[in-house]
């Protein structure tokens, strides 16, 4: 996978914040290089956040968010100033842009503060250069003027290291074999996200990947000489898969190194063993953090209900969310289960799991959920 196919959640989120018309389209079209935003002297015309991907050294790859004005009103303006704020929750580096008339208002020291609060490095730079009010960082769109140096301060901001998903448990020659069901639910023509991440990570730590569909399986490690280091299954096959399995090769799911990687794993586990405390009526929440369209028998609003019932000899009530939709008053739920989250950031997904926990409502993932009521989750030894 070269950089510029690498998904938008494993990119460095950069958030540019700001009242509007205080430069912050103009800026994101000089820092990319390309009319990406679109400009004018109209307060207000950026109505929804917008993406821009690149590749930004020494960094690597990341995607430039620009969202509308701080400062909007009405109705419908603050929906749109929710939407910027909203973008706090999955940005890595947040560039503030102030109005050099106005310099730092309770407007932007509201989104200053939410930046510091979740450890989020950040810049601030006076826009529009030519009417300069004091000392500070200014920057122009028009002249360019500065826009090299605060490409080079964005590449300073020290991010965090990713966690690996699977590197960090796989040796240089080991064998790793994946089970990729390909059914009703595949997509056509391409595997999913979560085991093109993981395919690309064996590769890197200089294992090698086999790749099978479950009925494959037991064939494939019989004709082996020497036994694979670990098999990581499709959270649907996890339960035909162990009986395939030896106990002697780790066994695991993508969504289970997936939360081991993005959320918190504890609270996973301490999450997964509430579903047997579930009773009728109690609200579960399903949450998945991409869209897409439902086929009749869909993981999260038809199979995970369905098990969660015979798990759990309880008729609960369950909701459902999907995408960047996720609830900010959770005390109503008794259970929550997310999706592995590949298609969220690592912050993103973090700070789902840390509201949770602040609610005291337990919260666990897909895979582990599924591998609790499936009676195997002590069979996976990676832990």
């Amino acid at each position: 996978m070269s950089m510029s196919d690498t998904p938008r959640a494993d990119r460095v989120q950069i958030g540019i914040f700001g009242r509007r018309n205080s430069g912050k389209s103009s800026l994101i079209n000089a820092l990319t290089g390309q009319k990406i935003a679109i400009v004018s002297d109209t307060a207000g015309t950026t109505t929804d956040p917008v993406y821009k991907s690149m590749e930004l050294l020494p960094i690597g790859p990341v995607v430039f968010i620009d969202t509308p004005g701080l400062d909007d009103v009405g109705e419908l303006g603050l929906e749109r100033v929710k939407r910027a704020k909203d973008v706090i929750k999955k940005c890595d580096i947040g560039i503030v842009v102030l109005d050099p008339v106005l310099g730092i208002t309770e407007t932007e020291k509201e989104v200053l503060d939410e930046l510091s609060k979740r450890n989020v490095p950040h810049i601030t730079v006076f826009g529009k250069s030519d009417i300069k009010r004091g000392d500070g960082f200014y920057v122009s769109a028009k002249t360019g003027e500065n826009i090299y140096e605060l490409k080079e301060k964005i590449a300073a901001l020290k991010k965090k290291e990713d966690k690996p998903i699977v590197r960090d448990l796989i040796d240089t020659g080991d064998a790793v074999v994946l089970v990729i069901p390909i059914d009703s639910a595949a997509p056509k023509g391409r595997i999913i996200l979560p085991q093109q991440q993981v395919l690309r990570e064996v590769l890197d730590a200089g294992a090698s990947a086999l790749c099978v569909q479950p009925e494959e399986l037991g064939a494939l490690i019989e004709n082996q000489k020497t036994p694979p280091k670990m098999v990581i299954t499709d959270s649907q096959a996890f339960k035909e898969v162990s009986e395939i399995v030896p106990k002697s090769i780790t066994l695991t799911s993508f969504s289970i190194l997936l939360a081991r990687k993005k959320a918190n794993f504890k609270q996973c586990l301490a999450g997964a063993a509430e579903l047997k405390n579930l009773k009728d009526g109690d609200t579960v929440l399903i949450s998945e953090g991409c869209t897409h369209h439902r086929q009749c028998d869909d993981i999260g609003t038809k199979k995970l209900p369905r098990m969660v019932k015979s798990f759990s000899g309880a008729e609960p009530h369950f909701e459902f969310t999907s995408g960047v939709e996720f609830p900010e008053d959770l005390k109503k739920y008794k259970l929550i289960i997310h999706c592995g989250g590949c298609m969220l950031t690592d912050t993103e997904v973090a700070l789902r799991f840390e509201t949770a926990e602040k609610a005291g409502v337990p919260m666990t993932n897909y895979g582990i959920a599924i591998a609790k009521m499936n009676g195997i989750l002590d069979r996976v030894n990676i832990f």
